[in-house]
């Protein structure tokens, strides 16, 4: 089993900055991919980015690519999601997943990953 913990949401302007922290307890974290997802209010869940195991591959929706980007500490069992440029779009509450393979890739669906956050809030005001 994997726990999940989010923080890091809350309320920013329109071209602010946030940078989201998903704390790892449980199982092994350091050799499984973590993925970031988020939810508007009345939208289905969306894929936002994804890490492999190593840190050393990365996949991001094309709404975030070269504004988000997505890091692991496996040290510290705790995957990041910095967010720049935000935009009122990006207003969502964000999820942490965990893919349950071992030095599996990157994966971009939800179906991939078992093990989910509770969310954090992030609100971007225009």
């Amino acid at each position: 089993q994997v726990q999940l913990v989010e923080s890091g949401g809350g309320l920013v302007q329109a071209g602010g900055s946030l940078r989201l922290s998903c704390a790892a307890s449980g199982r092994t974290f350091s050799n499984r991919p973590m993925g970031w997802f988020r939810q508007a209010p009345g939208k289905e869940r969306e894929f936002v980015a994804a890490i492999n195991w190593s840190g050393h591959s990365t996949n991001y929706a094309a709404s975030v690519k070269d504004r988000f980007t997505i890091s692991r500490d496996n040290a510290n069992n705790t995957v990041y999601l910095r967010m720049m440029n935000l935009k009122p779009e990006d207003t969502a509450v964000y999820y942490c997943a965990a893919d349950p393979r071992m030095y599996s890739s990157a994966m971009i669906s939800e179906k991939d990953y078992t093990y989910w956050g509770q969310g954090t809030q992030v609100t971007v005001s225009s």
